[in-house]
């Protein structure tokens, strides 16, 4: 580590400046390859969250159709219920001593029909739920099976890409690294904040034209010639970019 930061200050303004673009060429490059990925790790991230929250949906609606359909099988045994009392009492008034036990029989056969009125009401409603339960559970299944195969497919795609650009990638990852540890940590933070903020992700820009390479303003002449002397980093007034000149692009071009 001591010898690292030792060669970090023995480090010329110029060589620093060079590094530093070097650094922006090479992450420029892994720029290139995420926006070949373009939005499809989101769309699938949104997909996949998708898929649970509806898979989650539909596990819910069974557990309230089974509801419906053990409240209608409840409703149908209490039938049953009633249906057998019913004929127990029925039996009981041939067996009467009196119109007093024959009207308390009747009372409790006629408690009984009402009974099985209401269950038959109830498992009406019931089913109709049920049915409706139904309906949505098959509407969102449907919409489930497409939003997989949706996913499947972009998940395919962007598998693709990755499988397409890991080596290239984890070459320029490598790089990166590698020319970051010969840049000093207080500039390396500036780079990668500026970095952060550039709508391209360029920090560090040559001046072309008179003008800044990344917001295209102008660079005044005296401000030009301390550039292209290299003695000092300069940033752009407007856009808050590292300066670089020209020439730096082709001594770069041929190492």
């Amino acid at each position: 580590m001591e010898k690292v930061k030792a060669a970090e200050k023995e480090m010329t303004v110029e060589e620093k400046l060079q590094a530093l673009y070097r650094l922006q060429v090479v992450d420029s490059e892994i720029d290139k390859i995420k926006t070949l990925r373009g939005e499809l790790p989101l769309e699938v991230q949104d997909l996949e969250d998708e898929v649970e929250g509806l898979e989650t949906r539909i596990g819910k609606l069974n557990d309230e159709f089974h509801e419906h359909e053990n409240a209608i099988k409840q409703k149908q045994n209490e039938i049953i219920d009633a249906e057998s009392l019913i004929k127990k009492y029925e039996e009981q008034q041939n067996n009467v001593r009196n119109n007093r036990e024959y009207d308390s029989l009747s009372k409790e056969i006629e408690f009984q029909t009402l009974e099985i009125e209401l269950c038959n009401k109830k498992i009406k409603e019931f089913t109709v739920l049920k049915d409706e339960k139904a309906a949505v559970i098959e509407e969102s299944q449907k919409n489930l099976d497409e939003l997989k195969a949706e996913l499947e497919n972009k998940k395919s795609e962007l598998d693709s890409i990755i499988a397409d650009t890991r080596k290239e990638e984890e070459s320029l990852v490598g790089k990166s690294e590698k020319i970051s540890k010969t840049i000093e940590d207080r500039l390396l933070t500036a780079y990668r904040r500026i970095r952060q903020n550039a709508r391209n992700g360029l920090a560090v820009v040559p001046v072309q034209r008179d003008a800044c390479g990344g917001c295209f303003n102008q660079i005044p002449p005296q401000r030009q010639l301390d550039i292209k002397s290299r003695k000092k980093i300069i940033v752009c007034e407007y856009c808050g970019r590292i300066l670089v000149d020209d020439d730096i692009l082709d001594e770069e071009k041929l190492k």
